[in-house]
């Protein structure tokens, strides 16, 4: 359901110390769960028009909702 441009390229490092860029990583990943909680929060909201202008079936909307927001 995520058709955004992820935000993982923006906290890219070129470091080769692993644990220089955790703090990076742990910004990232907290950017892709809200990214996830606010898309899915709009999804609900869609009416059976909107999903079927935008090709979702109402078992597809309720799979992504169903899904936690790590994942």
């Amino acid at each position: 359901m995520e058709r955004t441009l992820s935000s993982d390229l923006l906290f890219q490092t070129n470091s080769s110390n692993a644990t220089s860029g955790l703090p990076l990583r742990m910004l990232a990943a907290l950017l892709t769960w809200q990214r996830r909680i606010v898309s899915r929060r709009q999804l609900a909201r869609l009416d059976a028009r909107l999903l079927a202008d935008a090709g979702i079936s109402e078992a597809q909307r309720h799979a992504e909702l169903s899904k936690p927001f790590w994942r």
